[in-house]
């Protein structure tokens, strides 16, 4: 399923339940997980079996994925990527470092943001997106797959940039249609630190109860690959252009 947002350079690996017997991880991963719940252990040692999947593809040999700073995983030399999970789907996804300068991606359950969590990530022009979205698609859970791009957004920026990105500093447009969102970055060093200009473009589905995001940040100067179209994004005038304040944007993410 994630491979549908994804150009073919990546190499995908996912899975929909944990096996029977967890997957058996290296002896640095049992330490970090050793005090984890079952659950929480079995969701990390399956989206590693995930991510040594898709690094077969690659050719590159099994090697522990171990969280780094801030949660981030730290990828072998030569390879970017990324690894998600929730209820009933896992997935890890990974390409070559000159292929790509960075991999993004996120799944939730398709289902309403509990409580009042979407005060917490969407700033005012989101909130406004979100109600045109709903009033035209209300089959779909807008908030819940804006908070799935904020993720994605999130986990492309921070292995590029080492720097931290709160929920209110992307701005994000969901085109409806396409399968497409754009994230506007408004950090004002976002453009110097991320090394082009500070947007990134994603694409999205929602399939059997699972909302997934993914970006894939292409090279510097690179053409767009075929397949993957330019995101036409409505709303995008009203993109604020200048840093706001962050008063919710230390929220927790989880580590896969």
């Amino acid at each position: 399923m994630i491979e549908a947002l994804l150009p073919d350079r990546v190499r995908c690996a996912e899975a929909y339940a944990d096996p029977v017997e967890t997957p058996r991880l290296f002896p640095e991963e049992e330490a970090v997980i050793a005090r984890a719940s079952n659950r929480r252990r079995r969701d990390f040692a399956t989206v590693r079996a995930c991510a040594r999947e898709a690094l077969a593809g690659l050719g590159v040999p099994a090697a522990p994925i171990l969280p780094g700073r801030l949660g981030a995983p730290a990828w072998p030399t030569g390879v970017v990527g990324s690894m998600t999970h929730c209820e009933g789907y896992r997935a890890a996804v990974v390409a070559r470092a000159g292929d790509l300068d960075g991999l993004g991606i996120d799944a939730e359950p398709h289902a309403p943001l509990p409580g009042r969590e979407l005060d917490v990530i969407a700033r005012p022009e989101e909130g406004a997106r979100l109600d045109a979205l709903t009033a035209r698609r209300p089959d779909i859970h807008w908030d819940r797959l804006l908070f799935s791009a904020k993720e994605a957004v999130y986990k492309t920026w921070f292995p590029v940039t080492g720097s931290w990105l709160g929920f209110d500093e992307a701005s994000i447009a969901i085109d409806p249609d396409g399968g497409t969102f754009r994230a506007h970055l408004l950090p004002a060093d976002a453009s110097a630190v991320l090394g082009r200009p500070a947007m990134l473009e994603g694409r999205w589905l929602v399939h059997e109860g699972i909302v997934l995001t993914a970006i894939a940040l292409e090279p510097v100067g690179a053409a767009l690959p075929a397949g993957q179209p330019a995101a036409g994004m409505s709303g995008l005038a009203e993109m604020p252009s200048s840093r706001q304040s962050r008063p919710n944007s230390n929220r927790a993410r989880s580590s896969p």
